[in-house]
């Protein structure tokens, strides 16, 4: 896979988990009352994210699935994943997007309330117990699926070439020539204008 093609699956898959981790967080500090919290006042179009969000993801996971097995079906053998990324870079990739959204989604969620912003310190604390266990879950899924779809894709790819029909050559080739040749068109002219004329009338024998 590309670096710009990884760096924006993880940027997109950083900004779906984040919401789960956003989720995780407020029932570990509101415990019963989170469903409440997260659906009333600014917090209002949460519900509505989260699921489009999770939604977005399950379609995600099943396509890449689909797209391992159609590889596996059409190859008849199973799909090699190729070189995997670190762990730990992703792990540190993931989780630095999902707390950086999770931060600016409660500054914003703040203002638009007109509360008090929380400290730096307190979002800190609650996006780490929010973002860390879903980033460690996302990196795991994609540095295991990421490589299979890539080899599935590769691989779907080849067959395609392989029995594409290759194309048809040329019948039959007629050289054009742009300028024909003066002299050639003037002795055929001269031919052509004698063939016309006949004898001459000397050659002409009259008999009576």
């Amino acid at each position: 896979m590309s670096g710009k093609r990884s760096a924006l699956t993880v940027v997109g898959l950083g900004l779906l988990a984040s919401q789960a981790g956003h989720l995780l967080a407020y029932q570990v500090r509101f415990g019963a009352a989170a469903g409440q919290v997260e659906s009333t006042g600014a917090h209002s179009y949460f519900p509505t994210l989260a699921r489009t969000s999770a939604g977005v993801a399950a379609i995600g996971l099943l396509a890449g699935l689909l797209l391992v097995a159609l590889a596996r079906v059409l190859t008849g053998r199973e799909v090699r994943a190729g070189s995997r990324p670190s762990y730990v870079s992703v792990l540190a990739a993931l989780f630095t997007i999902q707390l950086v959204f999770f931060a600016a989604q409660e500054v914003g969620e703040a203002v638009v309330a007109g509360a008090p912003v929380a400290s730096a310190p307190l979002l800190l604390l609650w996006g780490t117990i929010g973002q860390l266990p879903v980033a460690a879950l996302a990196a795991l899924a994609l540095r295991w699926l990421g490589t299979r779809v890539e080899a599935a894709v590769g691989a779907i790819k080849d067959i395609v070439r392989a029995t594409a029909p290759a194309p048809s050559p040329a019948l039959l080739a007629v050289p054009l020539h742009e300028t024909p040749d003066r002299a050639l068109i003037m002795s055929r002219l001269a031919a052509a204008s004698t063939a016309r004329r006949g004898p001459p009338r000397s050659l002409l024998v009259t008999s009576y």
